[in-house]
């Protein structure tokens, strides 16, 4: 391998697998800026200095967890308290046959009393989430329940005391209700508060083997590891830091963080990065970064941006409550003026007509319209093996029109496989081949081994075996010295190999092992990581919705050609690092695009929080997960497609039900007004009440009849 050269930020590393699949060579470009805040992983987690992202991080999702536990109980408390009041009404007395049986002096001033309590404690969420939005000049669903509540709250009250007129402490406190349980469905269906940053961290140990000078071993914590110390890294552990290799050889793991699908050899002079897996073979690093420094804290920094800078769709219910607002007000204040000033009647009928006006124009069924569609749709993705995590951008699934794919775990298995046998002896068969190989390969635990292990079933006994470091493994197989050589191998015995196929092989990116029986060439094995059997199927489908499908990998040019060329894919970018990705998303969406990005590793999780739609194979890393907005349970690309007609299902269900929750108002505030008065129609409250009643259940009926395929 040749020594990695460093231009400012940028690192060129050349990656030569301990089976590499090229007999020449190829690389990858990891581009790296530097500039975070100082990350500490401490031996009891991993969390950043002084409070630091993570912490502030930790902070925004209690915060919203406290919210969630604030509703629910205000809805609690509130309902309790509401029952007493609806049986103090007089409507609803005679609506259950109970006549005058409960009525007792005071009970007017009873019901006040539960009402205020309802109004200023269930109400309080409303009232403040109120003053918020004409703050920040935004009114919207807040402001219209609260102008609803209050106006229904003060006039009551004023009824209770003197004034002519009907009291609404049933509407109000039932309104107040029902918009607390809306709001705790809501908030509970769309928290999407993101653990990324936390699952990140938990990429690196907690501890490292430091090398002391008189070469004594001790266990210190990563935060006292600095530049220059060298470390013990075992088979099996992480990567402590980024560093350099000055001891040891052996395959390190990293696809996770920057996409290879193939572990990387690595020697005396090789660098690594801090949450690698370390293979076969024990290996002592020099540090180089560490803390802000690292790779894996440029990576979190990313993860934090893009999602910070990702725009907030408005909910539909918000912009519908926008104009409702607007209508209650207008629409109360017209009412009370033509009552008074043209029409000359009481204050008391005025006021009465303005209140029903107000009161009907916030409809309880708005505050359930899109909730009761996100917890059926939530519920039905769920079953599908989607899990929604974040409304808005699952909203937008409907508007998608290109889809970029991770290719590792995502389009391919993520796990190697073989594709090809060639014969160089006679006598050999190609299950022959396959039968020596995977003999010898049952007890190495090298990905490419297994790849070949897991490929047949004919197995013999492996006696004397060995593996060699960065070449391969050898064994003595039914009395025979075989061997499965990486082509570095074949060149150091000078064993020459001219064969156009396996060039043509090393072309498609995939890799080319060697079978020596006796040290005499027998049969080479080619492997590559395998596509998913769903990957093509669902390529296809979505040319035939017109979306673009693009491939973003970190693997090399030649791996993502063949496998882009397989599944027909409109284009494919590899040997893109994390920055990459999310650049590349952002320039597509610049184009106009409204893009999703489907993955599964760490190394995708900038750009799975830069999409409008981030969307994680289940099967991947914890961090792509809690980075997206919809994970696949079941690791199948096809699931994308029945996203989106969920999506746009959900989207037509939430419309419907945004008219069934108001459209009657374009018949009930002009009654509740008063506009057919002297025709001797006139729209009471108690009529108003059941009209939002039935567009209430309505709403519901509509919602739990939510189909992903029929409404798609």
């Amino acid at each position: 391998m040749e020594n990695h050269k460093e231009h400012n930020h940028s690192e060129m590393k050349e990656h030569k697998s301990m089976y590499s699949g090229n007999t020449g060579k190829h690389e990858e470009e990891h581009s790296h800026t530097h500039d975070h805040e100082n990350m500490n992983h401490g031996s009891k987690g991993h969390q950043h200095k002084g409070g630091g992202k993570n912490d502030e991080h930790k902070g925004h999702v209690n915060h919203h967890q406290h919210m969630i536990a604030d509703y629910r109980k205000r809805f609690w408390v509130s309902l309790a308290v509401s029952l007493p009041i609806l049986l103090l009404s007089p409507l609803i007395q005679n609506f259950l046959g109970l006549g005058d049986s409960i009525r007792f002096i005071g009970d007017t001033y009873v019901a006040f009393l539960l009402s205020s309590f309802v109004f200023f404690y269930g109400g309080y969420p409303f009232l403040k989430g109120m003053l918020d939005e004409i703050k920040k000049k935004q009114p919207g669903m807040m402001t219209l329940i609260s102008v609803a509540i209050s106006v229904a709250y003060f006039y009551s009250s004023a009824v209770v005391f003197g004034l002519e007129g009907k009291v609404f402490f049933w509407e109000l406190a039932t309104l107040i209700d029902i918009m607390l349980v809306g709001h705790w469905i809501e908030m509970k269906s769309v928290m999407g508060a993101s653990k990324a940053l936390e699952e990140l961290a938990k990429l690196m140990p907690s501890d490292a083997h430091l090398i002391q000078e008189d070469d004594n071993i001790i266990e210190v914590p990563l935060s006292e590891l600095k530049s220059g110390d060298k470390v013990l890294v075992k088979p099996g552990e992480k990567i402590p830091a980024d560093g350099i290799t000055i001891k040891g050889e052996s395959s390190v793991n990293e696809s996770m963080l920057t996409g290879e699908s193939k572990p990387v050899s690595k020697k005396a002079g090789d660098k690594v990065i801090g949450g690698g897996i370390n293979g076969e073979g024990s290996l002592v690093i020099q540090v180089e970064r560490t803390g802000k420094d690292s790779f894996l804290s440029q990576v979190i920094d990313l993860v934090k941006e893009a999602q910070e800078s990702k725009s907030k769709t408005q909910d539909l219910a918000n912009r519908a409550a926008f104009w409702l607002t607007i209508i209650a007000i207008v629409g109360g204040a017209v009412t009370m003026f033509i009552w008074l000033a043209i029409m000359d009647e009481s204050l008391a009928f005025a006021l009465e007509r303005t209140v029903t006006v107000m009161v009907i124009t916030c409809p309880h069924a708005l505050g359930l319209a899109v909730p009761l569609v996100v917890a059926v749709s939530t519920a039905i993705s769920a079953s599908k093996g989607l899990l929604i995590r974040n409304r808005a951008a699952f909203e937008q699934a409907r508007k998608l029109n290109a889809i970029i794919f991770d290719k590792t775990g995502t389009l391919t298995k993520g796990e190697f496989g073989v594709t090809d046998i060639i014969s160089f002896a006679d006598g050999y068969s190609e299950n022959d081949i396959l039968h020596f190989a995977a003999s010898v390969e049952r007890n190495s635990e090298h990905p490419i081994a297994q790849g070949i292990y897991k490929s047949t079933e004919n197995i013999s006994e492996a006696h004397e075996f060995k593996a060699v470091p960065g070449k391969g493994a050898k064994a003595i197989i039914e009395g025979k010295n075989v061997g499965v050589f990486s082509p570095g191998y074949l060149r150091e015995k000078n064993i020459n190999v001219n064969d156009k196929r396996i060039e043509a092989l090393s072309e498609q990116g995939k890799t080319v092992v060697f079978l020596l029986i006796e040290e005499k060439l027998i049969g080479a094995i080619a492997l590559a990581d395998i596509i998913r059997e769903e990957s093509k199927e669902a390529i296809a489908e979505f040319k035939k919705l017109g979306i673009k499908t693009i491939m973003l990998t970190g693997d090399n040019k030649k791996v993502a050609k063949y496998v882009a060329d397989e599944l027909g894919l409109d284009r494919y970018i590899a040997e893109v690092l994390p920055d990459g990705k999310a650049k590349t998303v952002k320039e597509i969406q610049s184009e106009g695009f409204v893009v999703a990005m489907t993955g599964d590793g760490v190394n995708d999780a900038p750009a799975l929080a830069q999409a409008d739609v981030g969307i994680a194979i289940g099967a991947g890393t914890d961090v792509a997960v809690e980075t997206a907005d919809i994970v696949l349970v079941k690791s199948n690309p096809l699931d994308v497609l029945s996203i989106i007609k969920l999506a746009k299902a959900t989207y037509k269900k939430m419309v419907q039900n945004l008219v069934w929750a108001t459209g009657y108002n374009f018949f009930a505030i002009p009654l509740a007004a008063g506009v057919l008065y002297s025709w001797g129609i006139l729209l009471s409250p108690a009529a108003g009440a059941a009209l939002m009643s039935l567009s209430t259940v309505i709403v519901a009926i509509n919602a739990k009849m939510l189909k992903i395929g029929k409404d798609a």
